[in-house]
């Protein structure tokens, strides 16, 4: 199983290391009662050299991504050292793979971690709640920058019910999940917060979805159109975690959210 397990990390983390990844995290799923494939591990730390934007470094980033009897799960956990970061990915992978084969369930909301209470690297920054969530979950400082766009990504959004969407993004650890809602035909997210849980929303407002098995809140607005200048500023301004909004012109849904390093990841829909 080892050797099944694919491992990179980011510049300034030993080899040594990456050897006790693959070996715990196929120590993990080698007892697992399901077919486990695609296993894929980085490991990074935020801000690293070599890592978008070149910031300070302020705790470390890990990720696996696999196949649990054919259905896709990501789990992504940030700490403060490599040994706590791997600790967090195990259990969080052990969790999800359960999860995934006992059937979906509603996750709780708020969700219970451990954090600990550490400053926001360069002033008071972002409430915990609007951070990125692992960074939250962690309690790690953040870095306090100017807001900028360092990445973006198209993608070929996939048509399917607000329920699929609620239970893709739990199973890949989102906290925001952009898709195509095909009652509507209409771009839409649902995303975690409160009181439920799950909410969601669409680039033209339209009726709750029939019989729902996800207990969702709904927005009664549309998305607001904006120009990517104009999206920064609303988040910025609100000290919001990410925005959904649509660009003018097409309608398309696109979603403005906040990566590790301080900087700003854009998904828009293809045309």
């Amino acid at each position: 199983m080892v050797e099944l397990v694919t491992v990179r990390v980011c510049e300034g983390i030993s080899r040594g290391f990456a050897a006790d990844a693959r070996a715990r995290i196929a120590a993990v799923v080698g007892g697992a009662d399901a077919l486990v494939e695609s296993l894929r591990v980085r490991v990074g730390t935020i801000g690293a050299p070599g890592c978008p934007d070149g910031a300070d470094r302020t705790g470390v980033l890990a990720q696996v991504n696999a196949e649990v009897d054919g259905r896709r799960i990501r789990v992504q956990e940030a700490a403060a050292d490599l040994g706590e970061a791997l600790d967090r990915l195990a259990d969080g992978l052990r969790a999800r793979m359960t999860a995934v084969t006992a059937g979906w369930a509603p996750r709780p909301w708020p969700r219970r971690v451990r954090t600990r209470a550490l400053p926001t690297a360069g002033g008071p920054g972002l409430p915990e709640d609007r951070r990125p969530a692992a960074v939250a979950r962690a309690g790690l400082p953040y870095p306090a920058r100017p807001p900028r766009i360092v990445r973006r990504k198209q993608a070929q959004l996939v048509w399917c019910s607000p329920d699929a969407a609620a239970r893709t993004m739990d199973a890949m650890d989102y906290d925001i999940h952009l898709f195509t809602d095909p009652a509507t035909e209409t771009d839409a997210v649902v995303y975690r917060v409160g009181p439920t849980g799950y909410r969601l929303a669409r680039t033209v407002a339209a009726g709750p979805p029939t019989r729902p098995a996800v207990p969702l809140t709904l927005s009664p607005c549309g998305a607001p159109e904006l120009t990517e200048d104009q999206a920064v500023g609303r988040l910025a301004a609100a000290e919001l975690p990410y925005l959904f909004f649509a660009q003018p012109g097409s309608g398309r849904g696109r979603v403005l959210y906040r990566r590790f390093d301080g900087g700003l990841g854009l998904i828009a829909a293809a045309s």
